[in-house]
């Protein structure tokens, strides 16, 4: 088959920026359109009115709603959909896979019902011939600061070395570093996690606690996600490295963060349902915010900052209780629970 040719699944402001920069990389590009009406507009006016306003769609993209039709001729895949999508998406595209097929996921969620992250699922649903060709790409990024084609680093991972190396090649510009990485569970797992501290840091700047209590939620949420992921076979230093500390760092500071936005309004008083209903694009936190929790249970682990934004989120605790009886957590050892 031509490699240079890539098929991106979901055309949301992510998955339509990793598509323009795979374009000016020189890739002839399958987009992927849920939407019918997004589609004919992408078509005819070469922009995502919808998720990535203002930024040109390159003319070597070509959109399409037929999932058969965007796997045609193509052995590389790029996923890029909600995590709550993602089962659903992956069995449509099955019967179209290639057998050297590469799959590469760029969701960041963890399943609720299930508990596992993007690509376990992809090991339900993929024939086990697919399993060591999955990849996932991760890292601090906005959509929109990427499409600027401002200074980014990600990472790419697999368990083959030789796909994570591969994958990097693809993606690699001179704006767009990626680092590799064979930890694909601790890559995807901390770009998941993240988002929970992230809603916490949001609701920490809506009550105006300020830099300080900012600082002390990412650092000790950083340590709730290192308990957690290394309780679940996850290596520390992926949770310390771009797709664990440096998503977190982004997510918790950026005005562009979804996550944050969330936690934001929560702080300042709006209700989940109604933060919800106005918004176009999905932040993966809330629903992660459920799975975390349950995982905390299952794996036996310390985490109060998990446990407060889940009862914020979900018990309709008030937060500015929650931030007091997080206040009120005895204190210890700092890495406490945490495997030197």
């Amino acid at each position: 088959m031509n490699n240079k040719k890539i098929a991106v699944i979901g055309a949301g402001s992510w998955g339509t920026t990793l598509a323009n920069l795979l374009a000016d990389k020189g890739y002839e590009v399958k987009l992927w359109v849920y939407e019918e009406d997004l589609c004919r507009i992408i078509k005819e006016d070469r922009e995502n009115t919808i998720y990535l306003p203002g930024f040109r769609i390159s003319e070597r993209i070509y959109p399409s709603t037929s999932i058969e039709e965007i796997a045609d001729g193509i052995d590389t895949f790029l996923v890029v959909v909600p995590s709550h999508s993602v089962r659903s998406i992956a069995t449509q595209l099955t019967p179209f896979l290639p057998s050297d097929a590469i799959i590469i996921n760029a969701a960041k969620g963890i399943e609720n019902e299930s508990l596992i992250t993007v690509s376990y699922i992809f090991r339900e649903i993929f024939p086990e011939r697919f399993h060591k060709r999955l990849a996932t790409i991760s890292g601090p990024t906005f959509a929109k600061e990427v499409s600027l084609k401002t200074p980014t680093a990600v990472v790419a991972a697999s368990e083959d070395i030789r796909i994570a190396e591969k994958v990097q090649e693809i993606f690699t510009t001179s704006y767009f570093r990626v680092f590799t990485n064979t930890d694909l569970f601790g890559v995807e797992l901390g770009g998941a996690l993240k988002n929970v501290i992230a809603i916490a840091a949001g609701i920490s700047d809506g009550l105006s606690f300020g830099y300080n209590a900012r600082a002390a939620l990412i650092t000790r949420g950083l340590v709730e996600m290192m308990r957690l992921g290394i309780a679940m076979g996850a290596r520390s230093q992926t949770l310390s490295g771009l797709s664990g500390l440096g998503d977190l760092v982004l997510t918790c500071t950026g005005d562009l963060s979804r996550n944050r936005t969330v936690g934001l309004k929560i702080g300042k008083g709006m209700k989940l349902d109604e933060i919800q209903q106005g918004m176009k694009m999905v932040a993966e936190g809330i629903r992660t915010v459920k799975s975390v929790h349950d995982l905390k249970r299952r794996y036996k682990v310390k985490g109060a900052i998990i446990d407060e934004i889940y009862a914020i989120l979900y018990e309709d605790k008030s937060p500015e209780k929650a931030i007091r009886d997080l206040m009120r957590v005895e204190v210890k050892d700092e890495f406490e629970g945490i495997i030197q």
